[in-house]
């Protein structure tokens, strides 16, 4: 196949999260288009969705290398768990360049109702997670390299009871602009990717009140975003399409939220 049709041809991505959701969608639109996709999940409940996953991707025509991993990268250990695995898989030739820090926790509680626990809960994951597991990647990370967050919406839009939440969400694009500004000189570019209302399991957690109201302000088509939706832009972010783009947070909403 031509580099169009196979446009991520030769690269190695890791997609944090991707055992369902947009995490899995992001994973299966890279493997698509040619990368070798290494996954990552958390909890042994994930496994069988992570094979189907991975049966999924090896059936590609291409036939995509693909690598799963379980582990918390909510630890200070996690991220270098990971790159030891890799290290393996790869036979101490470890290249990576696409990095997808998408692994994240929500909270939808009152100011009044939280403790420090939700907040150790949701920052050690949605930001000390990608804060760790970039620094480990970076050894590694090959000249050109791309570095997608993705964050939320939420980040901006000061949402009743997701204030935790947001907060961590609004580090993460902070991160972005900084590291796009320190790791640049390479080629690499860091960006963020902010969905709005997806459907996947985390929309559960929404109240459904607030979905319809979010569809009602969304100026494509009035309706919910895919999975593909966000996987599309992603995906061309970290192939040669996203060489000029770096330190954005990009709204995936259809102009709900607009920036």
């Amino acid at each position: 196949m031509s580099d169009f049709n196979l446009p991520l041809s030769g690269k190695v991505a890791i997609v944090t999260g991707s055992s369902r959701g947009i995490g899995k969608g992001i994973a299966l639109e890279l493997a698509r288009r040619g990368a070798a996709v290494v996954l990552t999940y958390v909890s042994q409940r994930s496994e069988n969705l992570v094979k189907e996953i991975c049966q999924t991707i090896e059936s590609f025509p291409h036939k995509p290398r693909v690598y799963a991993c379980q582990v918390d990268l909510s630890t200070l250990e996690g991220p270098q768990t990971l790159i030891r695995n890799l290290l393996t898989w790869s036979d101490q030739k470890l290249k990576i360049d696409i990095l997808i820090n998408n692994a994240g926790v929500e909270n939808a509680k009152a100011l009044k109702d939280l403790t420090v626990d939700d907040y150790n809960t949701v920052f050690n994951l949605n930001v000390r997670g990608p804060l760790l597991l970039t620094q480990a990647v970076l050894p590694y990370l090959n000249n050109y390299g791309r570095i997608i967050n993705i964050s939320s919406t939420i980040s901006r839009s000061g949402f009743k009871n997701f204030g935790l939440y947001g907060a961590s969400k609004a580090a993460l694009e902070g991160l972005t602009r900084s590291w796009a500004r320190e790791l640049g000189g390479n080629g690499t570019t860091v960006n963020c990717v902010n969905p709005g209302p997806v459907q996947s399991d985390m929309l559960e957690n929404v109240p459904k009140e607030l979905v319809e109201s979010q569809k009602a302000l969304t100026a494509v088509q009035n309706r919910i975003g895919t999975v593909s939706d966000v996987a599309n832009i992603v995906a061309s972010l970290a192939g040669k399409d996203g060489a000029w783009i770096s330190g954005q947070s990009i709204s995936a909403s259809g102009g709900h939220t607009m920036y």
